[in-house]
């Protein structure tokens, strides 16, 4: 291939420093030359907050206390939430290996913080947390050792979760007297900061390279190496972390029993949002501000329509938010992607004598002025024609001497 390492390593040798190739290439191994382009997000992220800020004020017209005391104190905590499980979806996402498990997991720690509750948060979170840790290593495992796709596996591990929430046939009345309501203001403080910086690195040429590893560039069953199985792997591990304290806000900020579900109808909304916060679904590209916009934008739309007496289902908004979400996908894939080369790229005359014990590369020839074969000069003098030489004159000194 025309950019593989042992291209880059030959022109390294011919004096093309290494800083210079790292400009040209945005996958050091396969991917295409030049830098990923970001306009596109900027220019959606843009339509996302014109059209957060419109949903805000029809809100606002409608029921002006939805953004007041105690109910906007429930509504930042319900951003979060729904904000964790999004981050979660594009965490994985941008890694190429998304989680589908997310949901179940985060009913599952809502039921889990509903029994165990009375015992206090500290003793009802941590053994959540150790187990959610466990269960996305196993996931994580499974996806990089087998090196099958993500959404196959975590499908896999979400049935196991959804059997586990089977065994509780009625609500769960929640225990304790847990209020995240508040520390709401710092919790979406916390997730505002901690979207808008996972955003910014992702920016980054060298971090958004290292997070995509794993997202294929030629036939989907070619391992992707070491580093990309580790950095896919932390990605499973911390958006099953993620989706288990999403849940844990969905119960307590809850005014009622936790409902055993399946969770499913949480993934098909978390995903949807990251793909319409600009999260691409083919991995490695994201926005900055885009998943904020985004879980802001649904969950104002839910306060909307509740507010105008009517009711959206998770899987009616889920599923319009995958279907704009996919058009966002094909949106970024078509102008994120690096500018196309236009002529050829300059070779490096090498420095050597040409031979091949440098390595395949062989000194090109120079021009060749004409295809005629080069011929020794003649010289200036017409030389004496052979015919006439002295040994076929006919006159009598030459001939009578050899008759003698």
């Amino acid at each position: 291939m025309a950019y593989d390492q042992p291209g880059r390593a030959a022109s390294a040798e011919q004096g093309v420093p290494a800083a210079v190739l790292e400009n040209v290439f945005d996958d050091p191994t396969h991917g295409e030359p030049g830098r990923d382009r970001v306009a596109v997000h900027v220019v959606w992220e843009l339509v996302l907050l014109l059209a957060l800020a419109g949903l805000a004020y029809l809100l606002w017209r409608v029921d002006a206390d939805a953004l007041r005391g105690d109910r906007l104190r429930t509504f930042l905590v319900d951003v979060v939430a729904l904000g964790l499980l999004a981050l979660a979806a594009a965490l994985s996402l941008r890694t190429a290996a998304v989680n589908l498990a997310i949901g179940p997991v985060a009913v599952a720690a809502g039921l889990h913080l509903a029994e165990q509750g009375d015992r206090g948060l500290r003793e009802a979170l941590v053994p959540a947390l150790a187990v959610a840790a466990l269960g996305g290593l196993a996931l994580a495992l499974a996806v990089v050792v087998l090196h099958v796709p993500g959404w196959a596996a975590s499908l896999a591990g979400a049935a196991g979760v959804i059997v586990w929430i089977e065994q509780r046939t009625a609500p769960v009345a929640l225990q304790g007297d847990q209020d995240p309501g508040a520390v709401a203001f710092r919790l979406f403080a916390g997730f505002a900061a901690v979207s808008v910086l996972a955003g910014l690195f992702g920016a980054i040429r060298a971090v958004r390279r290292l997070v995509g590893r794993f997202r294929p560039v030629a036939d989907p069953a070619r391992r992707r190496g070491t580093v990309a199985a580790v950095v896919t792997a932390t990605a499973l591990v911390c958006s099953t972390v993620l989706a288990m304290l999403a849940g844990a806000l969905v119960a307590a900020n809850g005014t009622g029993p936790v409902v055993p579900a399946s969770g499913l109808d949480w993934t098909v909304l978390a995903v949807g949002v990251a793909m319409l916060g600009g999260t691409s679904a083919y991995g490695r590209r994201g926005g900055i501000l885009g998943t904020l916009l985004a879980v802001s934008l649904v969950v104002v739309l839910l306060a909307w329509t509740a507010a105008e007496g009517r009711t959206l289902s998770r899987w009616a908004v889920g599923g319009a938010a995958l279907a704009v979400g996919l058009v966002v996908t094909r949106l970024v894939e078509a102008y994120g992607r690096p500018r196309a080369v236009t002529g050829e790229v300059a070779e490096v005359v090498p420095v050597s004598d040409g031979s091949i014990s440098s390595g395949w590369t062989l000194a090109r020839p120079g021009p060749a002025d004409t295809w005629t074969p080069a011929l020794p000069t003649t010289a200036a003098d017409t030389p004496p024609d052979p015919w006439e030489a002295p040994r076929w004159d006919t006159g009598p000194g030459r001939w009578d001497d050899r008759d003698r």
